[in-house]
Formats: structure tokens, sequence, C-alpha cells
């Protein structure tokens, strides 16, 4: 178990990106906070020590991640209906990213998680790879399917 104050450190670090792989896989803001605490729990109890502050962000994205599939699954999540959507939250983003990141959340699941952890968050396919656990090559494939997807979605001009 995590001492309290590294607890709180984590928190005080990750908070942010933690809430942001969760709300753009669940588009819901009662169920991010849900979801975003339990990954603290679990990072509460978690008895391995880690190797670094990079196996650390790696370790919490990974329980993010999984902990939103594994809401999404769950048998009240699929016979309910969510009262709040995503444009609830638009107000926070400025109008000429909203399109765009409205066209990357609408992205399937394989394509989002890695389009949303380069762009985004910064890291590299080997890491998203490493992250995913898929391969490097397969994570330059998904990048190169959802920008696809997304200058289909978006009209792009063939630039870039």
């Amino acid at each position: 178990m995590q001492s309290e104050q590294k607890v709180n450190h984590a928190i005080e670090t990750y908070a942010d990106m933690i809430k942001r792989i969760c709300f753009y896989h669940l588009k819901n803001p009662a169920d991010t906070e849900d979801v975003f605490q339990n990954v603290f729990l679990k990072y509460m109890m978690h008895d391995e020590p880690f190797f670094d502050d990079e196996h650390e962000k790696a370790w919490l994205i990974r329980v993010a991640i999984n902990a939103c599939k594994d809401h999404l699954r769950s048998f009240f999540r699929r016979n309910t209906v969510p009262l709040e959507q995503i444009c609830e939250m638009a107000a926070a983003i400025p109008e000429d990213h909203r399109e765009v990141l409205e066209a990357v959340l609408s992205l399937p699941d394989r394509y989002k998680d890695a389009v949303y952890l380069y762009y985004y968050e910064g890291y590299t396919a080997s890491e998203i790879g490493r992250l995913l656990g898929k391969k490097e090559n397969t994570v330059y494939s998904l990048l190169s399917r959802g920008r696809g997807i997304l200058k289909e979605k978006l009209g792009g001009d063939g630039i870039g």
C-alpha cells in the first residue's frame, strides 16, 4: 500500500492527465470522476514499487484506460442512457479546437487511444506500444489510419 504522501504527490502530478484520459473515453463528467477516484484508489492499494516516474505514469495511464473500458462494459452502463454529453464540457475548449476534439473522440477506440496519446499527451509510437501492449509498427498503422479517418471527417486538404 502506498503512503498518503506518495498518493497525494501522484494526484498533484497526474490528476489532470488522468481526468483527460477518462473524459475522452467516457464523455461524461460524472463517470469521469468515478473512474478517476477508482484509479487513484487502485494506486493507493498497489504494493509493487515503481522503477521510476515514467513507470509510475505509464502504470496510471494503463490503469485509467482499463478502468474506463471496464466501466463502459458494465451492465449498468450498457443498460442506461447518459444524461450529459460531451457538449457540456465544450465551453472549456477553444472554439477552433472543438471540431478536431469531437472528431478525435468519435474515432473507434483502437485508433482513439493511439491518436490521443500521441498528439495530446506527447508519447512516441514505441512508448504507446508499450502502454497499449502493441508493436511499434502497429501503433504507426493505427496513427496513420486514425489520421485518415480524421482527414475524411474534417475535410482535410492533403497537407501534412
